[in-house]
């Protein structure tokens, strides 16, 4: 089955990284999904940060691609034969507005899979490492 990790993704996180690792090991293809996010305005286009996620996951993990779109997930999903949506949550304030999400995105056709993150990333969020930095994955 193929997944579909959607996100805006400024930037990508250890937190992220670590989502698609445990992916791949559940479905036989994830596809990490740079999306545009009106409420979000990221400093570059969704383009130039699907290049940078494509950057940081390791070239082994053949079974993950990276795409850019601007559209709804769902619409991905259906056009692209993908099978489940997969998103990570590190609280409880996540898990309320991406239960909301999953709920639409079921009501049209792809149901969606919560990634709890690992508890030494759960306090890791894209704010925090644009405010703190620049990270790399070892």
């Amino acid at each position: 089955m193929r997944a579909v990790y959607p996100g805006s993704f400024h930037p990508f996180t250890p937190g992220h990284v670590n989502v698609v690792s445990r992916a791949r090991a559940l479905f036989d293809e994830v596809v990490v999904l740079v999306a545009v996010n009106s409420i979000k305005h990221p400093g570059s286009d969704e383009e130039e940060r699907a290049a940078a996620v494509r950057a940081v996951l390791p070239v082994e993990w053949t079974s993950v691609t990276v795409a850019a779109w601007s559209g709804l997930t769902a619409t991905y999903c259906r056009l692209r034969e993908v099978g489940v949506i997969v998103r990570g949550v590190r609280n409880t304030t996540d898990l309320r507005a991406e239960y909301q999400l999953a709920a639409m995105n079921q009501s049209l056709g792809v149901p969606t899979v919560f990634l709890p993150a690992q508890p030494e990333l759960a306090a890791v969020s894209s704010t925090a490492v644009r405010t703190l930095g620049a990270w790399r994955v070892e």
